[in-house]
């Protein structure tokens, strides 16, 4: 006997209930900070966990620390897989939404086919994944890096602000580095890669629609920077004989900021981080190391400007009396998603009587990474005023709920597609 179909704000009420769940799991009381490897990422994976074989799934942890929930074939003899996720990492004082609605979406889409008594021609498999912020260490998207057998392991030798090694915190958490290989999945038995995420800028909310399906996602690199010159006492050091780093790097985010207003191709450019050495009030900054994060809608603008702050970065410390490095941590093209399962989305929402829109994606997402591999779509969710990574964050419950569904119904698509193949 089957259950009476939820309702989009019915489901929306369950995934919000879920979400305010997951937020008071956290390492900062107060506001929600869960890095990778940290307490509060197992915690959320022992509640995550539980939702998931709550509603039927075999969970594992893979040696990664991505939590998988699998639902099997309800028929065929050689199924496939589908599979669907985003993360559980958040930024520092984050919102409650980025990622994790993509994973307890999934898990609500899975039980509400259960739900409904509906079979399918292949198996599902939630993806939790850890480290798509790439905020504790330098490795944004690792975790689906792993999936997809791109993972790099100069990652494992990274340090943590307290110089923990991603290696050690991996070994501390229960996963084993060496075996990292064994988290790949092969792509011969994979049918797509689904995420539904909050959209994190204003466009679906300036356009009045709850959902748009996404075209792509944009190149992004992520460096570090760091200025050498000489520390020096406050009050002796005379202004015209400073080789002052933190001075030399206010000058380049200035430059950072002009060549990203100067740019096409919605090309961004921020400088996020920024740490100084010594650190003292009385005393001349002898070095600085800051971050860099530059994306663009297209690859060409992100490259130019590369070059552009790499040459203006050059120049002003040589003026300056500085030296200046430059490290690529991340470097990521300009992704497309796979036709054929945007247009499942897009059948979908329509199907939902929504107007459709369509739109690329300014940030980054696991949908990245797990495009390497396999055929990846997304669906974005219309986010208030455009907020994210920050306690503001917010969507409609009704919207979550449609967003749900509007998965529901690409699983059902692709079960049908999947039994003519």
């Amino acid at each position: 006997m089957t259950d009476a179909a939820r309702s989009p704000e019915d489901l929306g009420r369950l995934a919000q209930s879920l979400l305010d769940e997951l937020a008071r799991v956290t390492d900062e009381p107060g506001r929600i900070t869960r890095t990778y490897l940290s307490p509060a990422h197992a915690r959320s994976i022992d509640l995550v966990g539980g939702w998931m074989r709550e509603r039927g799934l075999t969970t594992e942890l893979d040696p990664v620390a991505t939590l998988r929930g699998r639902r099997a074939a309800d028929e065929g003899a050689a199924p496939r897989t589908l599979l669907i996720g985003s993360h559980i990492d958040t930024v520092v004082d984050a919102g409650k939404l980025d990622g994790t609605l993509g994973v307890i979406g999934g898990i609500l889409a899975l039980e509400e086919i259960e739900r409904r008594g509906l079979r399918l021609p292949f198996a599902v498999e939630i993806l939790a994944f850890g480290d798509e912020e790439g905020v504790r260490f330098p490795s944004a998207l690792s975790s689906s890096s792993a999936a997809t057998g791109t993972y790099r392991r100069e990652w494992l030798e990274a340090r943590d602000r307290d110089g923990v090694k991603l290696a050690e915190a991996l070994i501390a958490f229960g996963c084993d580095p060496a075996r990292i290989e064994t988290a790949t999945i092969d792509p011969a038995g994979v049918l797509g890669y689904l995420e539904i995420h909050i959209e994190q800028g204003p466009r679906l909310e300036h356009w009045g629609l709850p959902l748009g399906v996404v075209t792509s996602i944009a190149g992004q690199t992520r460096m570090s920077m760091t200025l050498t010159g000489m520390a020096g006492h406050a009050g002796t050091v005379p202004m015209d004989l400073r080789r002052d780093a933190l001075a030399g790097l206010a000058e380049i985010i200035l430059g950072v900021e002009r060549i990203g207003r100067q740019g096409t191709g919605e090309l961004v450019a921020t400088v996020g981080r920024v740490q100084v050495f010594p650190g003292a009030g009385n005393t001349v900054p002898g070095r600085v190391e800051a971050s860099l994060d530059v994306r663009a809608a297209a690859d060409t603008p992100r490259l130019v400007a590369l070059e552009r702050i790499a040459w203006e970065a050059g120049r002003i410390a040589e003026r300056r009396g500085l030296s200046v490095a430059l490290e690529r941590n991340v470097d990521v093209p300009t992704c497309p998603m796979d036709e054929g399962l945007q247009e499942a989305f897009a059948r979908a929402v329509v199907s939902l009587g929504l107007d459709l829109r369509r739109l690329p994606s300014g940030a980054g997402h696991d949908a990245m990474a797990m495009a390497r591999s396999f055929p990846s779509a997304m669906l974005f969710i219309r986010s208030k005023a455009g907020i994210s990574h920050n306690p503001l964050e917010w969507s409609d419950p009704l919207d979550l709920g449609l967003g749900i569904e509007a998965l529901v119904r690409t699983i059902l698509d692709l079960a049908e597609k999947e039994r003519d193949r």
